[in-house]
């Protein structure tokens, strides 16, 4: 339970932002690319992004940073505003950009995506 550790130290104090972890640059290409609408490809944000390159401990602490209210899972709203946990001034997803990003999250089918989950997400992208 080691995630659970870290969601603790980290409510109310952590600080962590996408551009520790991510570079700038990285993070302004990828959310370009997907400006259209229902343009979103997870499997190629999370590559364009840098994170498919990042160590299980990094991929973590991006959940962590998305997950917004610090429930331990991402939840179909928070999923409608992925882009904007990497970039402030990016688009929401569309309804079915969301649904279908949770689909392919959601292994255990509870309706939201945990961090192994999205470890698993990151992973196979």
């Amino acid at each position: 339970m080691p995630e659970v550790a870290l969601a603790a130290a980290c409510v109310g104090s952590c600080r962590m932002s996408m551009t520790d972890l991510l570079s700038v640059e990285d993070i302004k290409k990828a959310v370009g690319a997907f400006a259209a609408a229902d343009s979103f490809d997870h499997k190629k944000f999370f590559q364009m992004v840098g994170l498919k390159k990042k160590s299980p401990d990094e991929v973590k602490k991006v959940f962590h940073i998305l997950d917004k209210d610090k429930s331990g899972f991402i939840e179909e709203d928070e999923l409608g505003s992925i882009l904007k946990g990497f970039s402030a001034d990016a688009r929401d997803l569309s309804a079915q950009e969301t649904k279908t990003l949770l689909a392919a999250g959601d292994k255990d089918g509870d309706g939201k995506i945990g961090v192994d989950e999205f470890s698993t997400l990151v992973a196979e992208s």
